[in-house]
């Protein structure tokens, strides 16, 4: 038996009056969806409890099969099992982004989509000044997505469970100050956070973005901190070999938490951009490879709704239709047993340019699933099927067990 999960995250989502008051799942020419849907089974599940932020991490950790109350510990540090780096048992990884605020407001989470050789040289720049020191250390990611990590030397970390901190993509267009960080350690993030601004304010990488026209960054945003969850191998819970297929590293970090193999595609950007039909193709050849079970997760759908852009969502969720959902599916009838899912992680909302909490779709078929009467893959057609999961996690084992 082979599996299959494509994620298509943040696709869940308001109806539009842009759209025709209909919702971008409905309003996308998705064939390949509404295949997978009229061949087998539709639903709503819950991946979010409403006691936790809603965010990718919580979201695909419920996809996977494991409580997010019960594993959880934070953004970060699965975002640092991206990228090889271990955490001792005292140690908090952060979520360092790169910003924009203009006017004390969240002009842009991203700082333009900052380019990766200028994130790394800002990050650099970092560690060198006095914002980093024996505690403190930078790691440059990819484009506005960076860490810091806390190493203790002797003594307790700052940070405890009443440490409170926002997602800058959740306050976009929004006045800073109400979300600053709070609760314990909170006087050392925001200590980083401005000292970044005063760093930033006339660096050699921000002059060469304004003499391009481009947003500067103006300054660190701390978030998602946490430390380093233990999770039961998924091989080991479900007896499938797994892989993933990202550009987030986020899903990387899980992935090998996890025990998955992290298949890199080049021209897969995390953004609207990406390359749909590379992801599909390593998709399939991870299969042949000998992959039990793979996970091909696409940014763009959640990209476009922080954008406010309903058309680009349209856009981005046909092209994982025509691209991935199209021929990984042909390819999976081709071979004998299968079964094959399609579920984003939480919704995100035009509206609000942000993850929200509440139900998605899902859709699934293959050996061993009847159809429940859908003929299209929206979120009023899993509605009306009355097929509920309140606890998101649960839906995993229907996947791969039921």
């Amino acid at each position: 038996m082979k599996y299959v999960l494509v994620i298509p995250d943040g696709c869940a989502d308001e109806s539009q009056a842009s759209l025709g008051n209909k919702t971008p799942l409905q309003a996308a020419r998705v064939p390949h969806m509404d295949e997978v849907a009229r061949a087998g089974s539709v639903g709503l599940t819950d991946n979010v409890p409403v006691s936790m932020p809603s965010g990718s991490d919580v979201g695909t950790m419920s996809l996977f099969g494991y409580d997010p109350k019960v594993y959880h510990t934070g953004r970060a540090p699965l975002e640092a099992a991206a990228q090889g780096i271990q955490l001792g048992p005292d140690d908090w990884a952060i979520r360092c982004n790169l910003v924009t605020i203009e006017n004390e407001r969240m002009k842009s989470f991203t700082a333009g989509q900052v380019p990766n050789d200028i994130g790394r040289d800002l990050i650099t720049l970092l560690q060198q000044q006095h914002c980093g020191d024996e505690h403190w250390k930078f790691y440059a990611g990819v484009s506005y997505r960076n860490l810091l990590l806390y190493r203790p030397r002797g003594g307790q970390a700052p940070f405890a469970a009443d440490t409170f901190t926002t997602p800058p993509h959740d306050i976009t267009d929004q006045l800073i100050e109400g979300y600053l960080p709070t609760g314990s350690g909170s006087a050392e993030l925001r200590q980083l956070m401005d000292d970044s601004r005063a760093l930033f304010a006339d660096c050699e990488p921000n002059r060469i973005r304004l003499g391009r026209g481009e947003l500067p960054v103006t300054q660190t945003w701390l978030w998602g901190q946490g430390r380093t969850p233990s999770l039961m191998p998924f091989q080991e819970r479900f007896g499938v070999r797994g892989a993933v297929i990202t550009a987030v590293d986020l899903l990387r970090g899980i992935g090998r938490l996890l025990g998955w193999d992290v298949i890199e595609v080049a021209g897969a950007t995390g953004y609207l951009d990406t390359d749909y039909a590379a992801k599909g193709r390593a998709a399939i050849e991870t299969l042949k490879g000998g992959a039990d079970f793979v996970v091909v997760h696409v940014e763009a759908t959640d990209e476009a709704s922080h954008e406010g852009h309903p058309d680009a969502k349209v856009t981005a969720l046909e092209e994982i239709d025509r691209h991935i959902v199209g021929p990984v599916h042909a390819y999976l009838k081709s071979q004998g047993d299968y079964r094959l899912l399609v579920c984003p992680d939480h919704p995100t909302f035009c509206r609000t340019k942000t993850h929200s909490h509440g139900f998605v779709p899902f859709a699934m078929c293959g050996q061993g699933i009847s159809h429940n009467g859908a003929a299209t893959y929206d979120e009023v057609a899993a509605k009306a099927t009355g097929d509920v999961l309140p606890a998101g996690h649960d839906l995993m084992p229907r996947f791969i067990q039921g």
